[in-house]
């Protein structure tokens, strides 16, 4: 099934976006805002949507509508929300040591025989 496919739900139409979980737009939009409610400056992934969806990817081919799900999603949650630069700073700093600690634990992984003298 495609993002194209609907389903009728109490007058309102609803994309299926995910046949293999029969996830919907509106169930992956109220996950976000949740998460967004929760920490609205946090990085969010599909991964990271199904799990608090209590789902698993399957065959994964939502994902890329997913991530268009999550960023128009998010762009409009913070549209409709006062931000300060400090929060953005705040943001991008902790999105740099994200990607230190991911980068650091990737390197502790790698064998010995797999790194260059």
């Amino acid at each position: 099934m495609t993002l194209i496919q609907c389903v009728a739900y109490h007058g309102q139409t609803e994309m299926l976006v995910c046949s293999c979980n029969f996830i919907t737009d509106k169930d992956i939009q109220d996950t976000i805002i949740e998460m967004l409610d929760e920490d609205c400056w946090q990085l969010i992934v599909p991964a990271k949507v199904y799990h608090a969806m209590e789902k698993r990817g399957r065959c994964c081919g939502c994902f890329p509508n997913v991530v268009d799900i999550t960023i128009r999603t998010t762009e409009q949650y913070h549209a409709g929300r006062p931000s300060t630069g400090e929060q953005m700073f705040d943001f991008m700093t902790r999105l740099k040591q994200f990607h230190e600690e991911n980068r650091r634990a990737d390197l502790e992984r790698r064998q010995k025989s797999h790194r260059a003298a």
